[in-house]
C-alpha cells in the first residue's frame, strides 16, 4: 500500500527544504505519493499533484498579508478539501507558521486522524511560547533545526527530533577560499527594504574607516541584479569605490578580513565561514517597538541565541550608526588575535548545528512516526 504524503510550504526556503525532504523520503520509501502546496522544486518532484503557489504565497509583512486576505482564505478552504480528497497518511507542514499552524488546528477540528509533522520549527520560542502546548495537542511530531528547540517542545509532551540544520548540508559543498588582508565585506541583506535602510549606513561606516585604514578595500554582494543597480547608485552618491558582485556572498564571507552583516540567515552563514563580523538591524520605530514587546529572547542574532551570550556584537536601531559600527570594525581590523578569538567562538557555535544529512534524518523521523500504521 502506497504511503501518501501531503506537504505545505509557502516560501522559497521552504520549497528548497521541502524538495530535499521529498527526495530523502523517496529514497527511503520508494512506494510514496506526494501532493500539496509548494514551489518549483517541490513541483518538479511531486508532479502535477504538487501545486506551485510560492509566487503568490511568499508575502512579507502584516499589511501585505491583509491585502491578500481573500486569496489566502480561498486557498485555505481549497487545501482542506484537497487533503480530504487525497487522504494522506501524513501531513508535513514546512515552516510558514501563519498558514500552517492554522491549518493544523482546522484539520483537527474537522476530525483528521492521520499524522501531522512540522518541519523547520516556527520561532515561537522567540515570540509566543504559550503556543507550544497548543501545538503539542495538534501535532504528532516536531522536527527542529536548532538544538535548543528540542527540550522546549519535549517539555510540552510533543514528540521532537533535532535533525540538524540544512545549512550545514548546503554550505559543506562550498569550495574553500583563502582570506585576504584589508578587505571589508558589507552584507546589507537580500530585501529591497533592508538594503535601503542598511547599505547607506554601511557605506558611511566604510567612509569613516578609510580615514584610519587608507588601504582598506570595500566589497559587497547583491542578492540579485535589481538590488545590484540600487547599491551601485548608493555607492556613487557616497563617493565610495567598491567591488560589487551578484549572488557571490559566500565567496566574500570567506575572503574578507572582517565584515558587517544584516540580521538574518546571512549571520549564520557568516559564522559558518568564520568571518569576524558585527550584526546590524534597523527598522521603522513602530515595527521595532512592537517587535521588542513581543520577542522574548535576549539576543537577535541566532549565533548569540545558540551561544546564550553576545559572541557577535549586535548594533540595533539607534546603536546602528556609523561611529559605533566603525568602532567595532576598527577593533577587528586592528588585531589579528581578536579576529582569531572570535573565529574560534564562531566555530564552537557552528559545531552545535549537527552533521550533514539533516533532510535524511527528518525523512527517517517521519517514516518512524507512521511506521505502526503503514505497512
Amino acid at each position: 500500500m502506497s504511503l501518501r504524503c501531503f506537504l505545505i510550504s509557502g516560501e522559497l526556503s521552504g520549497d528548497t527544504h521541502g524538495a530535499a525532504l521529498m527526495e530523502s523520503l523517496r529514497q527511503q520509501e520508494t512506494d510514496i505519493i506526494f501532493s500539496g502546496l509548494g514551489g518549483t522544486q517541490m513541483h518538479a518532484i511531486g508532479g502535477e499533484t504538487m501545486d506551485n503557489w510560492i509566487d503568490d504565497a511568499a508575502v512579507v509583512g502584516l499589511w501585505e498579508v491583509l491585502k491578500k486576505y481573500g486569496y489566502f482564505k480561498k486557498r485555505f478552504a481549497e487545501t482542506l478539501e484537497a487533503i480530504d480528497e487525497f487522504a494522506p497518511n501524513v501531513i508535513v507542514l514546512i515552516d510558514y507558521p501563519g498558514f500552517n499552524l492554522r491549518m493544523a488546528k482546522a484539520l483537527r477540528e474537522r476530525g483528521y486522524q492521520g499524522k501531522i509533522a512540522y518541519y523547520i520549527s516556527p520561532q515561537v520560542w522567540a515570540w509566543n511560547r504559550r503556543r507550544i502546548p497548543i501545538m503539542a495537542r495538534l501535532l504528532d511530531l516536531m522536527i527542529c533545526i536548532f538544538p535548543f528547540e528540542k527540550s522546549l517542545y519535549e517539555d510540552s509532551g510533543l514528540r521532537t527530533v533535532f535533525a540538524g540544520n540544512p545549512l550545514v548540508d548546503e554550505l559543506s559543498e562550498v569550495a574553500h577560499l583563502s582570506r585576504e588582508e584589508n578587505l571589508l565585506g558589507l552584507f546589507p541583506g537580500s530585501r529591497e527594504r533592508e538594503v535601503g535602510k542598511l547599505f547607506p549606513l554601511m557605506l558611511d561606516t566604510a567612509k569613516q574607516l578609510l580615514k584610519t585604514f587608507p588601504n582598506l578595500e570595500i566589497a559587497t554582494a547583491a542578492a540579485n541584479e535589481t538590488l545590484a543597480q540600487t547599491m551601485e547608485e548608493m555607492a556613487k552618491e557616497s563617493d565610495i569605490a567598491l567591488s560589487l558582485t551578484v549572488g557571490n556572498a559566500h565567496s566574500l564571507m570567506q575572503r574578507a578580513t572582517c565584515g558587517v552583516v544584516a540580521s538574518g540567515t546571512a549571520t549564520l552563514e557568516a559564522a559558518w565561514f568564520g568571518l569576524p563580523y558585527c550584526l546590524v538591524y534597523r527598522v521603522a520605530w513602530p515595527t521595532y517597538a512592537i517587535g521588542k514587546a513581543l520577542v522574548k529572547v535576549d539576543f537577535l542574532g541566532i549565533v548569540n541565541i545558540l551561544a546564550r551570550r553576545e559572541v557577535v556584537k549586535e548594533l540595533l536601531q539607534h546603536e546602528a550608526n556609523p561611529s559605533a559600527l566603525a568602532a567595532e570594525l576598527t577593533r577587528l581590523l586592528e588585531c589579528s588575535d581578536t579576529r582569531r578569538a572570535l573565529q574560534t567562538e564562531l566555530a564552537e557555535v557552528v559545531s552545535r548545528l549537527g552533521q550533514p544529512g539533516s533532510h535524511e534524518r527528518a525523512a527517517l523521523a517521519i517514516r518512524e512516526l507512521i511506521a505502526p500504521s503503514h505497512g
